[in-house]
């Protein structure tokens, strides 16, 4: 929208209404400026190292899946474009080693090193593979929404989409046990967290790369109900390996930048500002060269022992609702946590409701019982001597 400005009698037919603003349509350009708040992480550490592993097989594009057209993103075929109408064979053989060979690598490293990790997951790729969600639950990782889809929400409309993040939550409270506390869409459009903000129980979503720190925003539900985002990264991220022009090619490189990111950060940290760090991984991606660089990563992270405090985010939502609460705002941590809880019960009766009304009653059978596994916060707790940069002095952990 153009709009006639004056400024000192001269009009400019470029202005626009939003000119001059740094709060606008859900943008903050400001944020924290030039002193953003000490974290106060745990054991006064320097960095929060989060690892999250993205679970997308089998809730990609395809015909099998009820769309138009194949699956074109992120796999080894750089610049693949989408086939109207047909099926992409090569791009279903590339997804499929996800979920068959490079998830159960990431479990089998991460479960070894004894890290804790946050799953961004696909619903309807979670619903195809009971197995790796027993083996998330086993492992106590956070289970986080990555939407009931992995496709582009851009031009989706806000019915379908309200109903793709209330099927998913469904999904997750059968396949994990427990309704997802954080939701990282993907490929959101402008409505995507009013609408998360308003389907309630998350108590924090992650589409965003604005930030180095969480931050709250008022946006979608005012001083008594402000919603936490926890920005993502796609540059500390394995999709780099096929991301077209750049990136990375050995795992090598992979681990360096890692190494350089994490060392420059702990630098900031020990200088008075502390700040969070994500490395997005995905199990089709994690060839072993490439997991080889990522095993080298975690074990230089491990060795800066306290200094770097390895989490789930849902334990960084936590921390941030427990000391960074906005003032005089609505919820504390334990309400949250009574809410979800409520929100589940409810769900439950529901649940429970209609399967009395649909099923016989049977004399000579017994009660059915509804069971809940929580995924475990693995808090990551160290105990070693400092080392300013770990490849110059190993030390031991017990992580």
């Amino acid at each position: 929208k153009l709009i006639m400005a004056a400024t000192d009698e001269k009009v400019f037919r470029s202005a626009h209404e939003n000119d001059g603003k740094h709060h606008y349509g859900g943008r903050d350009v400001f944020g924290y400026g030039r002193s953003p708040p000490n974290p106060q992480w745990p054991n006064k550490a320097k960095v929060a190292l989060n690892f999250v592993i993205n679970y997308e097989e089998g809730g990609e594009k395809c015909l099998l899946h009820g769309d138009d057209e194949s699956e074109k993103l992120l796999s080894d075929i750089v610049g693949a474009s989408a086939l109207k109408g047909e099926r992409n064979a090569n791009i279903e053989s590339l997804y499929n080693y996800g979920s068959r060979a490079g998830f159960w690598r990431l479990h089998r490293m991460f479960t070894q090193k004894k890290i804790p990790a946050t799953v961004f997951a696909v619903g309807m790729a979670l619903e195809r593979n009971p197995q790796a969600c027993n083996a998330m639950v086993e492992a106590g990782w956070e289970v986080a929404s990555h939407g009931y889809r992995w496709l582009d929400y851009q031009d989706v409309d806000e019915e379908t989409e309200r109903e793709h993040i209330e099927r998913t939550i469904e999904i997750h409270k059968k396949m994990i046990g427990t309704r997802p506390t954080g939701i990282y869409q993907g490929k959101p459009n402008v409505n995507t967290r009013k609408i998360v903000a308003e389907a309630g129980g998350f108590m924090y979503d992650s589409d965003a790369y604005d930030d180095d720190l969480p931050y709250w925003t008022f946006d979608y539900g005012g001083v008594s109900n402000p919603h936490l985002i926890i920005p993502y990264t796609l540059s500390e991220n394995d999709m780099k390996f096929v991301s077209p022009g750049s990136g990375f090619t050995t795992g090598q490189n992979f681990s360096t930048y890692l190494k350089e990111t994490l060392k420059f950060l702990v630098e900031e940290g020990k200088a008075g500002q502390p700040k969070m760090m994500t490395v997005g991984l995905h199990g089709r991606l994690m060839r072993p060269g490439r997991a080889a660089g990522l095993a080298d990563f975690i074990d230089y992270a491990k060795k800066y022992g306290k200094d770097v405090w390895i989490c789930t985010r849902e334990e960084i939502a936590k921390h941030w609702y427990e000391h960074h609460y906005p003032v005089g705002a609505g919820k504390s941590i334990e309400e949250f946590m009574i809410e979800k809880m409520n929100l589940e019960n409810a769900a439950n009766d529901k649940f429970e409701s209609e399967i009395s009304l649909s099923t016989p009653v049977k004399t000579n059978g017994g009660a059915g019982q509804n069971t809940s596994a929580s995924v475990g916060n693995n808090a990551a707790a160290a105990t070693t001597k400092k080392a300013d940069d770990p490849d110059d002095e190993l030390t031991e952990d017990v992580i």
